[in-house]
């Protein structure tokens, strides 16, 4: 198929990005062309872009996972289809594939790592995995605010079922930016109490306004006065002092060393951010509290189907943080975002001309 893409790469660390023209990829038998509607920007890009974490495919590569977009050329099942691509793309065939722990897979893909990603034109990935997107969801929104379901959505989603919180369970949501807001909004769908803690009341705020049944401002407060605050606001929420589910998505030391402080009886502490700060922590109160930590990586495309239907359903709604920004900004957006200065998930559209 003849044509040509642009396509923005990172070249070095903390280097401005870089226009690029190529011809359309050659496809496999198995691999779709899709032309990208939108691309978000997440905290993994930030990591490979300034902070050094190596990614799989040498520079110079094209960064972004969290994915929209519609097939253009590749098997007939998928032409014209509107599709999510997710940010993990399994082999479907291995030892962990086939124990249900395909996120995990040691052959898995992952845009804008493995390969070049979605801050372009056009995409070229491996078609086992795409999910449809229903033409009730896109009557609901455009195809590019959609991007998110690929990362910021899936990822807590999956956390969220891995953590067994049931119905009545209190869930601690610390950082509700980007991916911490969908953990929060999808734990209250599925019957929770949730607490959100932040250091910016502009996030609580948002997340309040969308159901989370209490807030905290954790900025400046010293573990004891967090855990105090917690401790009334629990009685005032009516919840069970045992079985926390806390999760973690801020991504920063203090972050995560408040989450493990937390921990109460039978707790389970869910790790979602990154960072590469180590924390100090006990492990012996996991002994003491009979508790436990569960990491996430991404979501297993196997799921995202039913994320899809939490939108589709308006169970879940997405309008009021996301925000479309025209590609050809990438270089202003990732500086902003690196200095924290958006409060909603930034998805880049193409705009070359």
């Amino acid at each position: 198929m003849d044509g040509k893409m642009m396509s923005w790469k990172m070249t070095e660390l903390k280097a401005d990005f870089q226009l690029v023209e190529s011809a359309f990829p050659e496809l496999n038998a198995d691999e779709a062309l899709v032309a990208i509607s939108g691309c978000g920007v997440c905290h993994t890009d930030l990591s490979f872009w300034h902070f050094g974490v190596k990614t799989k495919k040498e520079l110079p590569l094209t960064l972004g996972h969290e994915i929209s977009g519609k097939v253009i050329a590749g098997p007939s099942l998928w032409l014209g289809k509107n599709v999510i691509i997710p940010a993990v793309l399994p082999c479907g065939e291995c030892e962990l594939c086939k124990k249900g722990r395909s996120n995990m897979c040691q052959k898995q893909l992952m845009p804008g790592n493995d390969f070049d990603g979605g801050f372009a034109s056009h995409i070229k990935v491996p078609a086992k995995y795409l999910c449809p997107v229903p033409d009730a969801v896109l009557a609901k929104y455009p195809l590019e605010k959609l991007a998110v379901v690929a990362d910021a959505i899936s990822t807590p989603y999956q956390v969220l079922q891995k953590s067994e919180l049931e119905a009545g369970d209190l869930a601690i949501v610390i950082g509700v930016g980007g991916v911490g807001v969908y953990a929060a909004l999808i734990a209250k769908i599925m019957g929770a109490k949730v607490l959100a803690l932040d250091i910016d009341d502009e996030k609580l705020a948002t997340a309040k306004a969308n159901g989370v049944d209490a807030t905290l401002n954790v900025k400046g407060l010293d573990i004891k006065a967090i855990k105090d605050n917690v401790k009334e606001i629990v009685k005032t929420l009516g919840v069970s002092r045992y079985g926390w589910k806390i999760f973690e998505m801020s991504g920063t030391k203090a972050g995560q060393e408040l989450g493990f402080n937390l921990i109460t009886f039978t707790s389970t502490l869910s790790i979602v951010g990154f960072t590469m700060e180590k924390p100090e922590v006990r492990l012996s109160n996991l002994m003491a509290f009979d508790a436990k930590v569960i990491g996430t990586w991404g979501c297993k495309p196997e799921l995202y189907p039913e994320v899809i239907d939490l939108i589709a359903s308006d169970k879940l709604k997405i309008e009021d943080f996301v925000e479309l920004i025209p590609m050809s900004q990438i270089n202003e957006v990732f500086q902003n975002t690196l200095a924290h200065k958006y409060k909603k998930r930034s998805i880049l559209v193409p705009d070359f001309k």
